[in-house]
C-alpha cells in the first residue's frame, strides 16, 4: 500500500527519511552530508519521483522509486492525493 507523503506529521516523514538514507549499504562511499541527502529525498517524494509503500504484514514502510512499484498502486495514490 502506498502512503501519501503529506498525510505524515513533519517529525515523521523527517524520521522515515533519516532511516532511509543512514541504512547500511545506502551511501556507497558517498560522502554527501546527511541533511542534503535528506533533502534530495524529499524532493523526490514532492516531485513525485518517489513513494512511501507501506507493507501491512511487517508493519514497515520504505522508500522506493516511483517506476519501481505496481501501476495500479500509482493509480489508487493520484486518487487519495488528488
Amino acid at each position: 500500500m502506498l502512503i501519501p507523503f503529506e498525510q505524515l506529521a513533519p517529525e515523521t516523514l523527517t524520521g522515515l527519511i533519516e532511516d532511509f538514507v543512514t541504512r547500511d549499504g545506502t551511501d556507497h562511499g558517498d560522502e554527501t552530508p546527511l541533511h542534503t541527502r535528506i533533502e534530495r529525498v524529499r524532493r523526490a517524494l514532492e516531485g513525485k519521483q518517489a513513494v512511501i509503500v507501506f507493507d501491512v504484514e511487517s508493519q514497515q514502510c520504505q522508500l522506493c522509486l516511483k517506476h519501481d512499484v505496481p501501476k495500479e498502486w500509482l493509480a489508487d495514490l493520484d486518487m487519495l492525493t488528488e
